[in-house]
C-alpha cells in the first residue's frame, strides 16, 4: 500500500475499509482526491478484496465538501483566464467517482457524519449508502455562487428525481438522513454509533456471495441503467450468460438442491 497522508485502508475477511481522514472535516483537495483514486485502484485490483467500505475519519464528517481554500485558488486561476487547471480538478473528481460507480466490486458508503458537496457526490457514486440518524446531506455549492462539479447535477436527479434534486441544488438546503432515506438517496439509517457495524455486517453478507455474480450484477445494472429497456435487457442476458458459465454458478445451484450453504471459489 502506498504511503498516503489523507487516505488509508485496511483489509480483513475480504472486506476493505477505506478511510478519508483529512481533519477537521475530511474536505476534498487535489491531494485527497488523488490519494482516493490510487487507493481505489489498488483495492479493485486486489483479488483478496471482494467488498469495499468508504467512510470518514473522526467524528464530525463523512466528507464535508471540497476544500474552500482550493476552490478560492481555482477561482483566482479561472479569473486570470486559465480554465485548464480548474477543469482538471473537476475532471479528476468526476473520473474518480465514475470509477467507483462503475466498479465491479460492491462499494458501500458508511456515512458517519456531515455529507455535503463533494461528500454527497462521493456517496452517490457508491453502490449502497448507510447513514447515521443525525447525518445531514446536501449540495450547498449554490451558496458560494457556484454549482456542484463532481457529478451532483447529474447523479442527484437520478437518485431522487428531477424536481427534488433541482430544489436541493438551487436552494443549497440540507436534508436529514430520514428524509434522504424516504427519497431513496440513502438505503439504511441507523444510530450514529452503529454505522460501521451495519456496513461491515452488510459487507460480510456480500463477501459471502460469488465475486463472479457480484460483478455481473453490477455490470448489468450500471451499463443498462441509462439504456433503452431493450438494450438493457440485452446487457442482462450477456451478463447472465457470463455468470452462468462460472464454477460458482454450478456450485450455487448444487448447494441449493443439496440444501447446504454454497462454497464459492469466485471463478
Amino acid at each position: 500500500m502506498a504511503d498516503r497522508q489523507y487516505v488509508r485502508y485496511t483489509v480483513e475477511d475480504r472486506i476493505a475499509t477505506l478511510v478519508i481522514d483529512h481533519p477537521p472535516v475530511n474536505a476534498f483537495n487535489r491531494q485527497t482526491l488523488t490519494e482516493l483514486d490510487g487507493a481505489v485502484d489498488e483495492l479493485l485490483a486486489n483479488p483478496d478484496v471482494k467488498v469495499i467500505i468508504i467512510t470518514g475519519g473522526g467524528q464530525l464528517a463523512f466528507v464535508a465538501g471540497a476544500d474552500i481554500n482550493e476552490i478560492n485558488a481555482a477561482l483566482g486561476i479561472v479569473k486570470s483566464g486559465d480554465l485548464t487547471t480548474a477543469r482538471g480538478l473537476l475532471e479528476l473528481g468526476q473520473n474518480v467517482f465514475t470509477k467507483i460507480e462503475r466498479a465491479k466490486k460492491p462499494i458501500i458508503a458508511a456515512i458517519n457524519g456531515v455529507c455535503l458537496g463533494g461528500g454527497l457526490e462521493l456517496a452517490m457514486s457508491c453502490h449502497i449508502r448507510i447513514a447515521g440518524d443525525r447525518v445531514r446531506l446536501g449540495q450547498p455549492e449554490i451558496s458560494l455562487g457556484i454549482i456542484p462539479g463532481w457529478g451532483g447535477t447529474q447523479r442527484l436527479p437520478r437518485r431522487v428525481g428531477r424536481g427534488k434534486a433541482t430544489e436541493m441544488i438551487l436552494s443549497g438546503d440540507q436534508i436529514t438522513a430520514q428524509e434522504a432515506k424516504a427519497l431513496g438517496l440513502i438505503n439504511i439509517v441507523v444510530p450514529g454509533d452503529a454505522v460501521m457495524r451495519q456496513a461491515k455486517g452488510l459487507a460480510g453478507k456480500l463477501a459471502a456471495k460469488s465475486a463472479v455474480a457480484l460483478a455481473a450484477a453490477l455490470t448489468a445494472i450500471n451499463t443498462g441503467y441509462d439504456l433503452p429497456l431493450a438494450e438493457g435487457l440485452a446487457t442482462e442476458r450477456d451478463q447472465f450468460s457470463f455468470a452462468a458459465q462460472s464454477e460458482d454458478a454450478q456450485e450455487g445451484v448444487s448447494a441449493f438442491l443439496q440444501k447446504r450453504q454454497p462454497a464459492f471459489k469466485d471463478k
